[in-house]
Parts: structure tokens; C-alpha cells; sequence
């Protein structure tokens, strides 16, 4: 009876851990563009870019998730700050919840910043930067109960509690930021629910 409950649960547990594509690479199904900025698919690749109005952009997922591990790849040109929201909300340009920083070396790349609340809620430590410029660089989001930890190229960002996470779900965002003349290319954008 046990071996046929386990055999049971097996098939369970695979389906619980299984990685879903965010990004199709054809095309922005499963996504909402918020604001005027650019996003668009350009040889299999998710780019986005600054528009004319040089303000912020948003590309959130239509569905809304909670504890989850993310993994993606994203390439910054130019000044590449962006970021990936989770746990957000989105209404026009403005959003609520909280960002994993992708950004040019030396600007906290994998800490955790609270858009319109606490700001910065922890950065890691300078000696940990190694995001390349021009080059494709991976980052894990790990968002647990009230824990979140981030990876950047295989090394540990950051790790913290806060049970504010714990209380939430939504969107998640990629970010461009603004001010103008910013481009950032994305690809493997993987979301495992935990």
C-alpha cells in the first residue's frame, strides 16, 4: 500500500517542480506593456529600449504568482538599468511591489528595492558585483514565504525576511528605467512555482 501511495505522489511532485517559459521568443503573449517605452521580440530575444518619452516602462506578466524561482538571462547595453519587479502591482506607470536591480556594475545589482514604500531594502556587498556590460549575465530570484534571495552569475546577492512578502502575491515586471537612452536584452526567463 505504501509503494502504490508513493508511486501515487511521484508524479505529483514532478508536476509541482516543473519550469514554465515566461517568453515564447516569437512574440509578448502572456505580457501587458505599461507606459510608451519599447518592447519588442528581435531574433528570438526580449529587448527593451527607451522611447522618446524617456520615462519608465514596464513589461508584467498577465498572471500573478507567489513563491517561485526564477531564472533568467539579461544582456545591459548602453546604461542598462532595469530591473525585475515581483509581487507588484502596476497602474499606468507607476508600480507597487518589489525589484531584484539589473543595472551596469557597481549600481547593486540583486539587491532588493520597495518601489513608493522603504526604498532600498537590502544591497549586496560591492565585492560581490560581477554583472559584465555587453555581455549575457543570469540571475536567480528565489521567493519563498517572507524569504527572498538573488543570485547574480552564480554568486549570492542577497538573502532576506520580510514578512510583508509572506502577505502578497502579483505581477512580475521587467523594468526599464528612466532617462533616456537605456537598453537591455533578455532571454530564458524561467519560473519554477514553488
Amino acid at each position: 500500500m505504501k509503494k502504490i501511495l508513493l508511486l501515487l505522489l511521484i508524479p505529483c511532485l514532478t508536476f509541482a517542480q516543473k519550469s514554465v517559459s515566461l517568453f515564447n521568443g516569437k512574440n509578448l503573449d502572456g505580457w501587458i506593456v505599461y507606459g510608451t517605452e519599447k518592447w519588442y521580440v528581435e531574433n528570438g530575444l526580449l529587448v527593451c529600449e527607451s522611447g522618446p518619452d524617456k520615462g519608465y516602462g514596464y513589461l508584467g506578466t498577465e498572471k500573478s504568482y507567489k513563491d517561485f524561482e526564477l531564472t533568467l538571462e539579461f544582456l545591459p547595453e548602453a546604461n542598462g538599468n532595469s530591473g525585475v519587479f515581483f509581487h507588484s502591482s502596476i497602474e499606468g506607470t507607476r508600480v507597487s511591489g518589489w525589484q531584484a536591480e539589473v543595472a551596469p556594475p557597481g549600481h547593486f545589482s540583486g539587491g532588493i528595492y520597495e518601489s513608493y514604500k522603504r526604498g532600498w531594502l537590502i544591497k549586496p556587498d560591492p565585492s560581490k558585483d560581477n554583472v559584465k556590460m555587453n555581455a549575457w549575465n543570469k540571475m536567480k530570484i528565489r521567493v519563498k514565504g517572507d524569504e527572498v534571495t538573488t543570485w547574480v552569475n552564480g554568486v549570492q546577492m542577497v538573502y532576506l525576511k520580510d514578512q510583508v512578502f509572506a502577505d502578497s502575491d502579483g505581477k512580475i515586471a521587467l523594468q526599464i528605467h528612466d532617462g533616456g537612452g537605456i537598453k537591455v536584452k533578455w532571454k530564458n526567463l524561467k519560473l519554477k512555482n514553488l
